[in-house]
């Protein structure tokens, strides 16, 4: 593993291997155990889409880790003046030990990794959310013992984290259930290849989809950079929110995960978060723990 860019280039093994550590280092710094490990190493944020949980998560990991972060806003670099992407991976694989990356085009991640020299994380795209699902997958595995056979079924756009979802359940052996709007699918490769090698489902019936669900999960329905669509958005997504009447159709004992920040009263309501919000917020700060994983796994 030399890079984070998706979780379509990791193995089952891979995975696994790195939510064992994302556990060992949780239990660590629980327990006041330190593991400055990257002590002296630097890694790059660099950021061209504002983040809480992404920022905060690395940041503090880095610190925690014993390393330290480096904060680079698209408009504080050359990068955001023109500078072409190749030209500025070169310069930074000269000063940084790695990189993390939340930015729109998956196609810059990849070209990041093949012109640097330096491990490359993909803290986001308008494709993958790699970081993310590495933390999901964590909080179902501690809130359902594991992950194989497990159902996870998603509600709502097929977005970024439908994607990640899509290729992270079906890699750990995780039956995976996508309900969404015909004309806001996951993506379509993502979604042949999953058919292909696991147990899947896309439909636009949400109740087909929940049925014995371990796990129901969803997202906002217009992400960041699609404000100008969320009155759109809002009509297409109508009846796509998780209610009590989508948990009826789940296990009894399903859980509900949200990444964050959500639009009560819109995917979700007031009264599911609040009753799931628990499991919710261990996934946030699950965020921190797996995200450790990956920069030791790359850096140390």
């Amino acid at each position: 593993m030399k890079h984070l860019l998706k979780l379509e280039d990791l193995s089952c093994k891979e995975i696994t291997g790195l939510l064992n550590l994302a556990d060992q280092l949780k239990y660590e710094q629980k327990n006041g155990i330190e593991h400055k490990v990257l002590a002296g190493k630097t890694l790059g944020m660099i950021f061209r889409k504002s983040s809480t949980r992404t920022r905060v998560s690395f940041e503090v990991g880095m610190y925690q880790l014993g390393g330290h972060a480096l904060f680079l806003s698209s408009n504080d670099l050359q990068i955001g003046r023109g500078e072409e992407t190749a030209d500025t991976i070169r310069v930074l694989s000269r000063y940084l030990d790695g990189i993390m990356i939340r930015t729109f085009e998956q196609s810059e991640v990849e070209e990041m990794a093949e012109k640097g020299t330096i491990p490359i994380i993909n803290g986001l795209t308008d494709y993958a959310h790699p970081c993310q699902v590495l933390a999901d997958l964590m909080t179902i595995r501690e809130h359902k013992g594991a992950l194989e056979g497990v159902k996870l079924c998603y509600i709502g756009d097929g977005n970024n984290m439908a994607n990640s979802l899509i290729a992270g359940g079906i890699k750990a052996g995780m039956s995976v259930s996508v309900a969404c709007p015909g004309s806001y699918r996951p993506d379509a490769e993502i979604m042949k290849w999953a058919s292909e090698n696991g147990k899947f489902l896309c439909t636009g019936d949400i109740y087909a989809a929940a049925e014995n669900a371990d796990v129901i999960y969803t997202d906002v329905w217009a992400s960041m950079g699609q404000e100008s669509e969320a009155a759109t958005r809002r009509k297409a997504f109508k009846g796509y929110c998780v209610d009590n009447s989508v948990m009826n159709a789940a296990k009894k004992d399903a859980i509900v995960l949200h990444c964050l920040p959500a639009h009560k009263g819109e995917e979700i309501t007031q009264e599911v978060f609040d009753t799931h919000a628990d499991v919710i917020f261990d996934q946030a700060e699950n965020r921190l723990h797996a995200q450790k994983a990956v920069l030791v796994t790359l850096l140390k």
